[in-house]
């Protein structure tokens, strides 16, 4: 066996590992990750044994240094959002807006706007009570109202760089940060459509049943902030980043820019956020104190992710160094499967190990060294590569997704009518986001 074949078996039985023990064994992500990372950088690198702690040590920091503070400062809005009423807030006037007979797309927005900066299992949770209110009182079955919202959650969760998994593969693929909100916005659109429309299709003819709501489960929405002021965090600093992007592209770096593409940095509009966010709180009843803990419980909240997608970027390095990614390009690069290659790595890590972060992470490290090969070499080549990664990082939640079980047990749905609407709404919108994807790169590469 050459020593291409036998490092090539070594990466894909690294990844069957990390799957299996993260799966089946239940094992802790970040020790599977860096077991696997070890092993697979003494067994299938040429790195001298002195160089292996210090390339995992880069490729871990290297991918927090991208990061850390978009996810501590997303995390502290969330925190902000719920705490304040900011978020029920929203969906609530979305809804009153609506009205009763248009409960299931007032659902869909509900979600889809929060989730722009709030993490879609926070998301779920803090909506699900307005979730289970409107399928009472609208009739509409819970199964479908509950895929819906964690269908418009998710779709943004997979595709925003405001999300981890999104974040991190466009930073392994150096994607600008920028152009990638707004594709990633516009591409999660008509993903939701097709997750929307199937998930109906998927409940008719069937016997599901609305929620039925106790009384403790009646929404109160008199002291809650104004729906105005609720989206101030969520969309300013959405503005910031793309009045940065605009100007970048029509040629203006420098000047009177110079202000605008300091406040649209990523890390500076988020953190732009949190203090909008932190406001509102304070507007709504918050106290001096609430302020430490908002920050703690980011922190917290932040931390697993964090110390998960440093592991994946380390995980990752080791990938790059065995040049397995550079193989597959050249094997690959001839088929004019081009985009396809990163959506389907995706999407098998996705379902197999159930982590949209880490399927991003990771298919993100093995493809990046056949960008070039691929004809995606270039800024906009690598905004449709992360594109076709995080629509991958969609297919699908099931039940080795964390997030499929928030959805199922906070909807207290059976997991069967779960699987058959909701896991089936995700492999609808993952395909379809990238079919549109790939469409709209063949007028734009």
């Amino acid at each position: 066996m050459s020593n291409l074949a036998l490092t090539s078996s070594l990466v894909a039985l690294s990844i069957v590992a990390i799957i299996f023990l993260t799966a089946k064994l239940k094992a802790n992500v970040f020790g599977a990750l860096f077991a696997v990372s070890l092993a697979l950088a003494m067994l299938g690198t040429d790195l001298p044994l002195a160089k292996v702690i210090d390339t995992l040590k880069t490729g871990f920091g290297s991918t927090l240094g991208n990061i850390s503070f978009i996810i501590i400062f997303g995390a502290a809005i969330a925190v902000c959002m719920q705490k304040s009423g900011g978020a029920l807030s929203i969906a609530s006037h979305i809804l009153n807006f609506s009205g009763k007979k248009n409960a299931k797309p007032a659902m869909a927005w509900t979600g889809f706007i929060p989730g722009l900066t709030i993490f879609c299992d926070t998301g779920y949770i803090i909506l699900s009570g307005i979730a289970r209110s409107i399928s009472a009182n609208a009739k509409v079955p819970m199964p479908l109202i509950a895929s819906i919202l964690g269908s418009a959650l998710f779709a943004v969760h997979c595709l925003v760089p405001t999300h981890p998994g999104a974040l991190a593969a466009a930073s392994t693929l150096s994607a600008n940060i920028g152009w990638m909100v707004l594709a990633g916005i516009a591409f999660s659109i008509p993903g939701l459509l097709a997750a929307y429309f199937w998930s109906a299709w998927m409940c008719k003819g069937q016997n599901y049943a609305p929620a039925e709501l106790t009384e403790d489960e009646t929404i109160s929405t008199e002291k809650l902030p104004s729906f105005g002021f609720s989206l101030v965090p969520i969309v300013l600093p959405l503005v910031l980043i793309s009045i940065s992007t605009l100007l970048t592209t029509l040629g203006f770096k420098d000047g009177f820019a110079t202000p605008l593409h300091f406040l649209g940095n990523p890390v500076i509009a988020l953190l732009v956020g949190m203090l909008c966010a932190m406001w509102l709180l304070a507007a709504n009843g918050g106290k001096k104190g609430d302020f430490n803990h908002v920050l703690e419980d980011a922190i917290m909240k932040a931390g697993p992710i964090l110390i998960i997608t440093g592991a994946g970027g380390m995980f990752g390095a080791i990938i790059k160094e065995t040049g397995v990614g550079t193989a597959l390009g050249d094997v690959l690069g001839g088929a004019s499967v081009g985009l396809l290659v990163p959506f389907i790595i995706a999407a098998l890590l996705k379902t197999a190990q159930g982590s949209s972060t880490v399927a991003a992470l990771t298919s993100a490290a093995i493809i990046a060294p056949s960008l070039a090969t691929f004809g995606l070499d270039s800024d906009m080549g690598r905004i449709f590569a992360v594109l076709a990664v995080c629509a991958g990082s969609m297919v699908a939640s099931h039940a080795n997704d964390s997030y499929f079980w928030v959805v199922t047990k906070m909807s207290n749905i059976e997991m069967k009518d779960s699987l058959r609407v909701f896991t089936s709404a995700t492999i609808v919108m993952g395909v379809v986001s990238f079919a549109c994807i790939w469409g709209v790169s063949l007028f734009v590469l």
